[in-house]
């Protein structure tokens, strides 16, 4: 009870210990971001050091001195470059603004570690003129500290609150950061690039005593937008009850899962959050799952294969597939693996094609490409593969009682139907197409890629009009099967829809639009 009344203290609970980041070049854009700050959180981070210069600071500071609303708490920033930000000049320069943030009603200010020791001997934190509380930070932009546990408390020097933000290297590197957390109610946690995202959201829940989230332009690699923190992960509504799932997979930047999950939850009102893990090493996720409360997760490239090793009992079908994108973390801590992409497939492509008697080219010869060449093979159709490994391709091919096609050959062959099961042309390299519009000689392509919605491989094939399956189709399916699986509950499978399309169509238009 105590560490809880602790952090009342310093910044409440609940949404505000989610802190908005405003950074800006210009007062009346900074000013703007504060607005729709404080739509979603009463605590805000004023990046001073991101104003082009210091007329626009003055001018900042003077509007917020006119317009603070009360109930917000502010915390003032103003980083020189020497500590990753954008302030020209010294410790006298970043002090001033952070005085000047104080008198525009900055109850709190950010101070670098490198700045108290540039002071002058003997000058204390208290005796600068600053905001009323000090949270100290830490920032390493390269690695992880490696002896965290000697980096001293806030009160040893002489600050309110201490803040480490450090480069999240592994899965690993993010969790030895958060076990400070659960002993010191004055840490502020932030791991930082994209291997510490899923760290970085469940903070709050570790103990930290903020999480941070850009209203605008991010201000660090691996930030999660504000609307996302608040709404979709719901950073501040997590506890040690709430079931954690995720996705696994490199790269894992793209992936729509959380939208399509989270959603689910949101609307079934489940105490449960799933979670982009950017996963390089298999081994560095599966050691970090206990800790974590993983209950499940999905696999993607280029695990699908490899994760199989790992599992206690495996679906048979999964199993004569070869390939799992589905994990269920059981009670004792064993891991059960399925395939969902069969059903998916299956979902999409039954709606254009009938597939018994028809021959059907998959290109690649991955995990999901194996999915697809069993699915349709079970269908009654006939496998052709076209990979660049042709030994893989054979493997495949033998497996399925199908054959192998090469790529110089694709120009005079003809299909019923075309899959595309390899990555070319997915977000953000979203301008190039696997193939040629001279190979697609069939009536009907399917790309499995789901981002961006219709991919250049399918308009392509449109232009020669050739019906079109986008791998959306594929995606949402495969995902609600998983979805059910994990919870045993019917899946909102119609409000997920809605907002996985809506994000691929609002991310076109701005496509479209810059």
């Amino acid at each position: 009870m105590a560490r809880t009344r602790h952090r009342q203290s310093l910044f409440g609970e609940g949404i505000r210990r989610i802190c908005a980041v405003a950074a800006a070049s210009t007062a009346a854009e900074m000013a703007d971001l504060v607005r729709a700050g404080l739509r979603e959180t009463p605590t805000i981070e004023l990046r001073l050091d991101w104003l082009r210069n210091d007329s626009e600071r003055s001018r900042f500071l003077l509007w917020l001195k006119r317009n603070r609303p009360r109930g917000a708490t502010f915390l003032a920033t103003c980083r020189r470059r020497a500590g990753g930000g954008k302030l020209r000049g010294g410790v006298q320069a970043e002090l001033y603004w952070l005085n000047e943030a104080r008198e525009a009603g900055c109850s709190w200010c950010d101070l670098e570690i490198e700045t108290v020791r540039e002071l002058p001997s003997g000058k204390t934190l208290r005796a600068l003129g600053l905001p009323s509380r000090i949270l100290l930070s830490l920032h390493d932009f390269e690695r992880m500290p490696p002896k965290l546990k000697t980096i001293p408390a806030a009160a040893h020097l002489d600050a309110d609150a201490f803040k480490i933000a450090a480069q999240a290297r592994t899965i690993s590197d993010s969790l030895r950061l958060l076990r400070l957390t659960r002993r010191s109610p004055t840490l502020v946690a932030v791991p930082m690039g994209e291997v510490g995202l899923p760290a970085r959201i469940l903070a709050l829940r570790e103990g930290s005593a903020l999480a941070y989230a850009p209203v605008g332009e991010a201000t660090a690699l691996g930030q999660v937008a504000l609307h996302a923190l608040k709404h979709l992960y719901r950073a501040h509504e997590l506890t040690r009850r709430t079931h954690v799932y995720g996705v696994i997979g490199s790269p894992v930047g793209h992936s729509l899962s959380p939208l399509l999950h989270n959603t689910g939850f949101v609307v079934r009102k489940i105490d449960a959050v799933y979670l982009p893990f950017l996963a390089k090493d298999l081994s560095d996720f599966l050691k970090a799952v206990p800790e974590f409360g993983i209950r499940g997760f999905s696999v993607t490239i280029p695990h699908k294969q490899s994760v199989l090793r790992h599992l206690k009992e495996c679906d048979p079908l999964a199993a004569e597939i070869g390939a799992v994108n589905t994990v269920v973390v059981r009670r004792d801590g064993s891991l059960f693996g399925c395939n969902t992409d069969y059903i998916g497939i299956l979902r999409a492509i039954e709606k254009k094609i009938q597939l018994a008697g028809s021959r059907v080219l998959i290109f690649g010869a991955g995990g999901v490409a194996r999915a697809a060449a069993f699915a349709l093979a079970r269908a009654g159709a006939h496998i052709a593969v076209c990979a660049r490994r042709e030994k893989i391709a054979r493997e495949l091919a033998k497996a399925v009682v199908g054959e192998v096609v090469p790529r110089r050959a694709l120009r005079d062959e003809s299909f019923d139907a075309i899959l595309n099961a390899t990555p070319i042309g997915m977000h953000p390299h979203d301008r190039i197409s696997p193939l040629s519009p001279r190979e697609l000689n069939c009536r009907v392509v399917m790309d499995l890629i789901n981002r961006p919605e219709k991919t250049q491989l399918l308009k392509l094939a449109a232009r020669k009009g050739i019906a079109t399956v986008s791998g959306v189709e594929m995606f949402i399916p495969q995902g609600v099967a998983q979805w059910e699986l994990w919870t045993g509950q019917r899946a909102p499978e119609s409000a997920m829809r809605k907002a996985v399309l809506s994000a691929l169509r609002s991310e076109e238009k701005s496509r479209q639009h810059s």
